[in-house]
């Protein structure tokens, strides 16, 4: 496994507190021989180290992570905690898309990253194995307060869709559209609506109008600032 793949952010907390190693040390009840190695990336983390260092920076495990990454040849897709524990923790690294991709696969997603600006970027998640997954990224408020600009929300092809999910779908009989929508199936028709409700519901006829699932919205992640 490449140490970049599962690299955190300890140095970068560690100087938006203004704590030494000595500190988190305390905070943590690790050793600061160990947290040196954390945070040069020289040994690898634990699920209870990442749970002690989360509680001590007050933030989610997942916010250790580092946002953005260069993808390597090398990296794992799916990295499980190197020790066992009574609740499995699996972080996926996962694309990052400026548009909805037609039929999402690790190479389609991988194309749409290069034309849409996102090429070797990444962002992780938790508890998740799908590896057509895909993480939209929010470019204006259209969707506001729901969804704002700088959001990723993460979308998995695998997962069924239930009537009020929120998914990416493919609608229009002459010039398909892709977009994030709230889904509610009818016994005759699929009704589409945005996701903060300021536009009017669409009712398509089912058997009749096109209509797709590409993937549910299965989590939303906040870019960090």
């Amino acid at each position: 496994m490449s140490s970049r793949s599962t690299e955190l952010r300890v140095k970068e907390l560690l100087r938006e507190k203004g704590w030494t190693t000595k500190v988190l040390a305390e905070k943590t009840g690790m050793s600061e021989s160990y947290l040196t190695h954390i945070k040069n990336g020289t040994r690898r983390w634990n699920e209870d180290s990442l749970r002690k260092l989360a509680n001590a920076f007050e933030c989610s495990p997942l916010d250790l992570f580092a946002q953005r990454r260069q993808r390597t040849d090398n990296i794992d897709s799916n990295v499980s905690m190197p020790e066992k524990s009574d609740v499995e923790l699996k972080v996926q690294i996962v694309p990052i898309v400026g548009e909805i991709p037609s039929n999402p696969s690790p190479y389609n997603n991988q194309l749409m990253q290069i034309t849409t600006g996102f090429k070797d970027v990444f962002i992780p998640t938790l508890n998740t194995n799908d590896s057509s997954m895909f993480a939209l990224c929010v470019e204006n408020n259209l969707m506001a307060p729901t969804f704002v600009k700088g959001d990723y929300l993460i979308v998995s092809p695998e997962i069924w869709t239930r009537s009020g999910d929120i998914a990416a779908v493919e609608y229009g009989n002459d010039t398909p559209q892709k977009a994030i929508m709230q889904v509610t199936y009818t016994e005759d028709f699929i009704v589409l609506e945005s996701v903060n409700h300021k536009q009017a519901p669409l009712a398509l006829v089912r058997g009749k109008d096109h209509f797709r699932i590409i993937g549910r919205v299965i989590n939303r992640q906040q870019k960090l600032v």
